[in-house]
Formats: C-alpha cells, structure tokens, sequence
C-alpha cells in the first residue's frame, strides 16, 4: 500500500548535522530577483539537495524576511547564503574561488541543461535571473558559458523558482548524488 509516510519517518537531519554534513557543490547565484516566494523556493530546493550555498545579488531580498519564510519554511536558517550589492562582484569573488560559472539564460552558443557535462571534482556556480530581464549580459559576458532549458511552448522563459528546481535537479544527477 502506498501509505504516505509520517515526517518522523523520513529521517531528515537536524539543522546541525545538515551544516556540517557533505555540500553538493554547486553555488546558486540570484541575480536581482525580485519575487520574495522565488527567493524562499530557492532555499528550500537548495536545502533539499545540499547546495553548497546561495547568492543574493542587487535587489534580491535577503533573510530574515517573513515573505521569504513562507516558502523556504525554514531552510533559510540552514542553507549558506551572502550578499553583494553586484552580481558581476559576485561573480568576480567566485572566479577566484575557483568556480565554473554558468549563467542559465537562453543565449547564443548556450548548452542545453540536459547536454551540459560536469567534470569530477569541478565545482560550479549558476546564475538564475530576474523575473522580467533574466540575467544580466555583463552576467552572462562574465559566465563561462549559459545553459539553457529547452522549451516547447508559448511562452520563452519558466518562473525563476521552477527553473532552479531543475538546474538543481540536473546538477545533482549529474555529480552523482541522485
């Protein structure tokens, strides 16, 4: 029978053990998002697969916030996360950590998410964009490439939550960890 499980069931690790537990490396880089519930999304999708931690950049609203809670339920208060006032000093700071730094925009020469090839022991950073102008070119300039998620529809962009969502999703399959 497919009784649904209870949550003490599920044996998720407490807030402690999940900051010292094990980082999916990937860095989550959002780029002047505007939505508060985007921003709470995010978090709890990074902390549902160990992100390494999150970037707020420019207008992105920062914890703690009660309009980012409602959607990360929490995971702000676990997951890593900064702010910079730039999103290309963000990406500046994370070239020098030694990142591989893609922007998930829909470009000329970008990689589709599905044909996108990690490297073992590399570590990454993404770029979600605002809702309405996406990532910034000098963003994008800045990138080591853009990946983009193919679309078969009306519309020409997801919202930036879902689109996180799958970016981590495939990243996490991709370095092994689902």
């Amino acid at each position: 029978m497919n009784r649904k499980k209870l949550v003490t069931e599920m044996g998720r690790m407490s807030g402690d053990d999940f900051r010292s537990a094990e980082k999916l490396p990937l860095v989550v880089v959002l780029d002047n998002v505007r939505s508060l519930h985007n921003v709470g999304s995010v978090f709890r999708t990074s902390d549902a697969f160990r992100v390494e931690r999150i970037v707020l950049c420019g207008i992105t609203a920062t914890p703690p916030n009660a309009e980012i809670h409602k959607t990360a339920l929490g995971a702000e208060d676990v997951v890593d996360w900064q702010h910079f006032e730039s999103t290309d000093e963000a990406v500046a700071l994370l070239r020098e950590q030694g990142y591989r730094i893609f922007s998930v925009e829909q470009c000329n020469g970008s990689i589709a998410l599905q044909d996108f090839v990690t490297v073992e022991g590399d570590r990454y950073a993404v770029i979600l964009g605002n809702e309405v102008k996406g990532v910034q070119q000098s963003v994008v300039d800045a990138s080591d490439g853009a990946i983009e998620i193919p679309q078969f529809g009306t519309k020409h962009s997801l919202n930036v939550s879902v689109t996180a969502g799958m970016v981590i999703w495939e990243f996490a399959k991709k370095l092994g960890w689902v």
